[in-house]
């Protein structure tokens, strides 16, 4: 079955023993608090961690505006952004300074490549991300629907082991990155 936002929903309202949807927009309670709570969950838990199925490189559109302070150049964020991992040069995607401002990114360089974390397509979601994200969803969706804080509770720390586990399963798929230009091990030649 592939993934979407009613499939994760619907799983996580089964996970509480609540009535599964068709839609999110059929009028019943339950379709309501997930319309309402899906999505800013699901970009809460994406922002929470550099997904690898949720981070991109870009090069960035520069604007014709000058930032009015601290830097001389401002590129538009693209579309689907979520959080900053590190901007860099064409060479390099990392090492500038920067600053987020609204919708846009202030720096010095003329020219900027933005590694970040995006909001992707459910279908992309790896099993490991999805599991996390539908026990959060059911954490979240518990209050409202059984009115249960003690459930809830058992619930969000259910979800935060998910959480847990994904973010290990998404860690090993890559190169640990190596310390580079600490102070300590410079000194000691």
């Amino acid at each position: 079955m592939a993934l979407s936002a009613l499939a994760l929903c619907t799983r996580a309202l089964l996970k509480i023993g609540a009535q599964p949807i068709a839609s999110l927009d059929e009028g019943t309670a339950e379709a309501e608090v997930a319309a309402n709570l899906y999505p800013g969950t699901r970009d809460a838990l994406l922002a929470t961690h550099p997904w690898s199925f949720a981070t991109g490189q870009a090069r960035l559109a520069r604007l014709a505006a000058v930032p009015v302070a601290d830097y001389a150049c401002a590129f538009q964020l693209p579309p689907g952004f979520l959080r900053a991992l590190s901007a860099g040069v064409p060479e390099s995607g990392r090492g500038l300074a920067y600053r987020l401002l609204e919708d846009r990114l202030h720096c010095g360089a003329e020219q900027v490549v933005l590694t970040y974390i995006f909001r992707p397509e459910e279908g992309a979601f790896p099993a490991h991300f999805a599991a996390a994200l539908v026990a959060r969803l059911a954490a979240e969706f518990c209050i409202p629907l059984t009115e249960n804080t003690a459930r809830a509770g058992a619930l969000m720390a259910q979800a935060e082991a998910e959480l847990r586990n994904a973010r290990r399963a998404d860690s090993q798929q890559a190169t640990p990155r190596a310390i580079e230009d600490f102070p300590l091990i410079a000194v000691r030649g």
